[in-house]
C-alpha cells in the first residue's frame, strides 16, 4: 500500500481540525493568505519581467555564443567540457533558459558522455541566483543584495568546477 498518496489529505485535515479547536475561521484566513499572495506576485512582476527581458535579449544578441567562445579555451584547459559552457553562464539567471540548454547540451552529446554529466550535476548543484534574488527579496522588499549576490555565485562557480571534477573523478 502507498502511504505517500495519503499524506496531503491528513495535512488538510489536521489544518482544519487545528483550526476547530482554536476556533479561527479557516475559510477567511485562507482569503486573507491568497490575497496577501496575489499582492506580493503583483510586486515582484516588474523584477521578473525585467529578467525574462534581459535573458532573452543575452540570447537574442549573440552575447552567450561570443562568451562562450572566448572562454571555451581556458575552460578545456582546466578539463570543463566548453558544451556545458552556455549552462554555466545561464544557469544562474534563468532556471527555464538552463533547462532548455540543459536539454540541448543532452541532445548535441550523449546523457553519458562527460559533458552530459557535467550538464546533469550542474543543474542539480547550482541555483539561479539572480531569478532567487528578484522574487525573494523583492517580496520582503530588500534593496542591498551585493553581499548575497557575491556569495551566491562563488557557490555557483564552485558547483561547476566541482561538478567536472568529480564527473571526471567517477567516470574513469
Amino acid at each position: 500500500m502507498n502511504y505517500t498518496s495519503y499524506i496531503i489529505p491528513v495535512l488538510l485535515a489536521l489544518i482544519i481540525l487545528a483550526g476547530f479547536v482554536k476556533k479561527v475561521d479557516i475559510f477567511n484566513e485562507f482569503i486573507d493568505g491568497a490575497g496577501e499572495s496575489l499582492r506580493v506576485g503583483i510586486g515582484i512582476l516588474p523584477a521578473l519581467i525585467a529578467l525574462m527581458t534581459a535573458i532573452g535579449m543575452f540570447k537574442a544578441s549573440g552575447a552567450l555564443d561570443a562568451i562562450t567562445g572566448v572562454i571555451a579555451p581556458a575552460a578545456v584547459f582546466l578539463g570543463f567540457p566548453p558544451e556545458a559552457l552556455p549552462l554555466a553562464l545561464i544557469r544562474p539567471i534563468s532556471g527555464s533558459g538552463a533547462l532548455a540548454t540543459y536539454e540541448t547540451i543532452l541532445s548535441e552529446v550523449s546523457p553519458d558522455s562527460f559533458a552530459g554529466r557535467v550538464a546533469s550535476v550542474m543543474m542539480g548543484a547550482s541555483e539561479t541566483t539572480f531569478y532567487t534574488v528578484a522574487v525573494y527579496y523583492g517580496a520582503t522588499k530588500v534593496t542591498k543584495t551585493r553581499h548575497t549576490i557575491a556569495a551566491c555565485l562563488t557557490s555557483d562557480i564552485t558547483a561547476f568546477i566541482f561538478s567536472a571534477l568529480t564527473v571526471n573523478l567517477f567516470m574513469n
